[in-house]
């Protein structure tokens, strides 16, 4: 799962040019005219938050995908996309509250990944809950989490293009588990997470939410759809189940390629002489577009 400063046990964690291919299981496909899927434009509906109308249909993937600290290096992703049955692999781009050093993620290497075939998942460590424990080095207070949150947008955007991410990619929140029962609290991330989404926004990229089924996530899915809420959702669920239908817990909120699952974590795996300690995820969601 995703992984930063204050999570040692449970965090050891576009749109396609023309705006009218859809990447679907590592292969460009057109979208059907009747716009269904994701990214289709179209205002709030009862199926979930609105996506953003100023941007086109996404590039997404649907396969398997992966999270790890601190990205591996060219060699070791080129090893893995040859011989592991993962397609997808999560990067934590920027955030004050992310945790480990990224000496290999630069434009080059995002690059030089994306070349050999790998789809991108770009991660931002905002600032974290009032009421969670521990210390972070952003936290977000109920007067500070609408400014935190714009300028933390805006730095999310500024992250992906630095990195080649082209404007229509999605940059994923990510936002630890708290009590949600909560109603300061909660309100204070709600607050947080929207000036964030309007901000990613306005730089011109998608935007998703990682966080917990049972409270992070959660309190995002119980929220008013189409109030700045995020267009993707990335949810952790520790069934084991390599699905984003299966046990899904949102009802038919973020249909139409909109969903990454986050099913196991901290397993260690082999491939092409490679080991890397990895969380595994399910993904049938939007990811990055790289300039060629």
């Amino acid at each position: 799962m995703p992984k930063h400063r204050t999570t040692k046990k449970h965090r050891t964690i576009a749109m396609a040019l023309g705006g009218a291919a859809l990447l679907v299981g590592g292969a460009l496909t057109a979208e059907a005219a009747s716009g269904s899927g994701s990214g289709s434009g179209s205002a709030a509906t009862a199926a979930g938050p609105a996506r953003p109308v100023s941007l086109s249909r996404p590039a997404t993937f649907t396969g398997r995908a992966f999270d790890t600290c601190t990205a591996p290096t060219l060699a070791q992703m080129k090893a893995w996309k040859t011989a592991s049955p993962y397609g997808g692999a999560a990067v934590y781009i920027g955030g004050r509250n992310r945790g480990c050093a990224q000496p290999q993620l630069t434009a080059s290497w995002v690059k030089s990944v994306s070349a050999v075939g790998w789809k991108l998942i770009p991660l931002y460590v905002g600032a974290q809950p009032p009421c969670k424990s521990g210390s972070n080095p952003e936290k977000m207070t109920a007067s500070t989490a609408a400014s935190l949150g714009a300028t933390d947008g805006a730095d999310a955007g500024v992250k992906a293009g630095a990195l080649g991410m082209r404007p229509g990619s999605p940059v994923y929140l990510d936002m630890e588990g708290f009590d949600t029962t909560n109603t300061s609290c909660k309100d204070t991330v709600l607050a947080y997470t929207r000036a964030w989404n309007r901000a990613t926004h306005a730089k011109g990229y998608r935007t998703g939410f990682y966080g917990f089924a049972s409270s992070s996530a959660a309190a995002v899915a119980a929220s008013t759809p189409g109030t700045d809420m995020p267009d993707a959702i990335w949810y952790a669920a520790y069934d084991d189940v390599e699905s984003t239908t299966t046990g899904y817990p949102f009802g038919t909120k973020w249909a139409g390629h909109r969903r990454g699952h986050q099913y196991a974590i901290n397993k260690k795996e082999t491939y092409g002489g490679v080991t890397l300690t990895i969380d595994r995820d399910a993904w049938d969601a939007p990811v990055a577009v790289v300039a060629k």
